[in-house]
């Protein structure tokens, strides 16, 4: 009898609402976060120049330009496309290689960045990654940068 005293005695605290507090409730995933996510990752991997067609990097450089011109592909986002469910992403992702590398070994360390990245600051499991390579970066081609026109 002693002994069923003294126990209650050390977990006097009653449990609400049961269950595990982070069940309590329901965490969404914008699909421009994780596109942001990817974006950084891809470019932190060697051998890739860029994210995105020459088109949409040069629109891209405009907008920047412009004040107020911001868009809703921000330059972390630009070359990604995510698709989130409420476990599972898919991407596409459109990147420019640096001339020389082996395109298959960039596209895989690509592929294994973004998922690594992805699914630990989210929690999702990523499905696929679709790469596609939209150009090769020239050593002696210079930089797509639009002339300003605006003073």
């Amino acid at each position: 009898m002693a002994d069923s005293v003294h126990s209650d005695q050390q977990n006097p605290v009653t449990k609400r609402g049961g269950g595990d507090p982070a069940s309590r409730g329901r965490t969404t995933i914008a699909d421009g976060v994780v596109e942001k996510i990817a974006g950084l990752a891809a470019r932190d991997v060697v051998g890739v120049h860029a994210m995105g067609s020459g088109l949409s990097r040069t629109l891209g450089a405009v907008r920047d330009r412009v004040p107020g011109g911001g868009s809703a592909k921000s330059g972390a986002t630009r070359g990604v496309k995510a698709e989130v469910g409420e476990v599972q992403t898919a991407l596409d992702l459109e990147i420019v290689v640096d001339y020389g590398v082996s395109i298959a070994d960039v596209a895989g360390s690509v592929r294994e960045n973004v998922i690594a990245a992805v699914e630990r600051m989210t929690g999702l499991e990523v499905v696929e990654v679709n790469i596609a390579v939209s150009d090769v970066k020239l050593p002696e081609e210079e930089e797509e940068e639009p002339e300003s026109r605006l003073q």
